[in-house]
């Protein structure tokens, strides 16, 4: 077993590291403070990721992306989780979904979005629908050679700077011995069309800047050229490309997490009391130890992860087990380091309180920390029939 990086994989994490840190950390306090980015300096970001080649690096080369692996595209979304999640957006990491575009829907979202001409947003949660995907409400009906859509979607992430959205919609029902089942299609919805309207949403303590919208279908109107994959098959594309989410989560949160402990490191090495530092004492040094155990064994779990996916190997339970236990780290991380802190920790003079706001959502979405488990535990006993 190798567990190096390679040469070019070493490049891949120095350079988004140090574009992170020169590009992304300057601006997090403002963003933090007005909870806005300015839209010349997501543009700006934008434009900087393009003339360095990075935009689009998880899609292939023969789309014009960098053609990076699975286990090469972690390590960018591990870096990328130092910084701001609403600055780092701006990155430009398509949803790789994408891919099921046909040849004509490439040319108007696939490939635009690659070149960082277009943005897109994904958008399947509902208020009554989270984790249980087929309790949307939002519906698709046939209406001559088209589909008429009404209903909404909330939590959606990047709608504000999205050209077009990727939406999970119920076409129909299916009777089942366990009773119905929704079929779900998946649609290619442009802003502006008539009968859709985005309006910004909640007011979220976590990842301020990073808004989430809610998308409102009132007798929306759309032809079949907007289906993307198979009518009826929207959970066939929704397996086939969405698990990458789960592993950008985990990815993200263990870059955060070596972040919020370099934080911790350093104020145990420098902070004084009763005449020395205080990460001499076991209380604190033995935290420190396993923080640091803990932000090794998920990034190693998210690597393995990774690479599974690039060897074609099954990585379902592997992908779940990694988002589990690299959120969960996540939290016990922050959490401990602001403790460290003490009141400090709290104050806005640090980031610590930020990072322990932020590490609260990545529990949550893309799959909760119950989903991941459920998916984890019946990969080991469903074989077994239990």
């Amino acid at each position: 077993m190798q567990f190096g990086l390679s040469d070019e994989q070493e490049m891949i994490v120095s350079t988004v590291r140090s574009f992170v840190e020169n590009e992304i950390y300057p601006h997090e306090a403002e963003v933090e403070r007005t909870g806005q980015v300015p839209h010349a300096l997501g543009e700006a970001i934008k434009q900087k990721v393009i003339d360095l080649g990075f935009y689009a690096c998880n899609f292939p080369e023969e789309v014009g992306g960098a053609g990076l692996s699975h286990l090469d595209f972690t390590l960018v979304e591990r870096e990328l989780g130092r910084g701001s999640m609403a600055l780092t957006h701006f990155f430009g990491r398509p949803q790789n979904i994408l891919m099921a575009c046909n040849s004509e829907q490439r040319d108007r979202y696939l490939l635009p979005a690659v070149r960082g001409e277009r943005m897109d947003a994904l958008a399947m949660t509902e208020p009554d629908a989270g984790s249980d995907v087929r309790g949307m409400k939002c519906q698709a009906q046939r209406d001559g050679g088209d589909w008429v859509i009404n209903g909404s979607k909330h939590f959606i992430s990047g709608a504000e700077h999205a050209d077009f959205f990727i939406v999970f919609i119920a076409t129909g029902v299916d009777e089942t011995p366990k009773g119905p089942k929704k079929r779900i299609t998946t649609f290619l919805v442009d802003r502006g069309t008539p009968g859709f309207e985005v309006r910004e949403g909640y007011n979220s303590v976590s990842h301020k800047g990073y808004k989430n919208y809610i998308l409102y279908f009132d007798n929306c109107r759309l032809p079949d050229a907007q289906v993307l994959g198979e009518v009826d098959g929207g959970f066939a594309v929704m397996n086939k490309w969405l698990y990458a989410t789960r592993l950008t989560v985990a990815a993200f949160s263990v870059g955060r997490a070596r972040r919020c402990f370099d934080y911790a490191l350093n104020y145990a090495a420098e902070r004084k009391q009763f005449g020395q530092p205080i990460g001499k004492f076991q209380g604190v040094g033995f935290q420190i130890a396993d923080m640091i155990t803990e932000i090794d064994a998920a990034d190693w779990l998210t690597l393995a992860a990774a690479w599974r996916l690039d060897q074609d190997l099954p990585s379902n339970r592997e992908i779940a087990s990694a988002k589990l236990y690299a959120s969960e780290a996540l939290a016990r991380v922050t959490d401990t380091t602001l403790q460290i802190f003490g009141g400090m920790g709290l104050m806005d003079d640090f980031p610590i309180e930020r990072f322990w706001r932020d590490a609260r959502v990545e529990r949550i979405w893309d799959g909760t920390s119950e989903i991941q488990r459920h998916i984890i535990s019946r990969d080991l006993l469903r074989p077994l029939g239990a």
